[in-house]
């Protein structure tokens, strides 16, 4: 399973931010499989933001909820991250990665896919 994210690399302050994450080798659909976002802001650790289960349920990290929407196309094999209202402090890199069963973890060792990650700047 090999997992790649998409986006545009520049988002103005107060715009949604919107990334896909397009999954090759496997279903997103796939029992017990959990698929999550995290990023990595310049110098800071890695936050877990949110997941989308096989079954199409969604968690979120408290601090992002009323800001991140994930969503997916199971015909598409996509995952899709949106994140309104991003202010400079939503400059990261942006992970996609998959699991089975759901935690709500951003230690990359807890993850059995991981994406290669696409940086996101918020700036004017």
């Amino acid at each position: 399973v090999q997992l790649q994210e998409s986006g545009p690399g520049l988002v103005k302050p107060s715009q949604t931010l919107s990334l896909t994450c397009t999954v090759s080798g496997g279903s997103i659909a796939t029992n017990p499989y959990y698929w999550s976002w995290i990023r990595q802001p310049p110098g800071k650790g890695l936050e877990w933001m949110g997941a989308i289960a096989w079954s199409g349920s969604t968690y979120y990290s408290p601090s992002l909820k009323s800001r991140a929407s994930i969503s997916r196309n199971t015909c598409k094999n996509q995952i899709t991250l949106q994140l309104t209202s991003v202010t400079p402090e939503d400059t990261a890199v942006y992970y996609c990665a998959s699991r089975e069963y759901y935690r709500d973890t951003s230690n990359r060792d807890d993850y059995r896919y991981w994406g290669q990650g696409t940086q996101v700047t918020v700036s004017s």
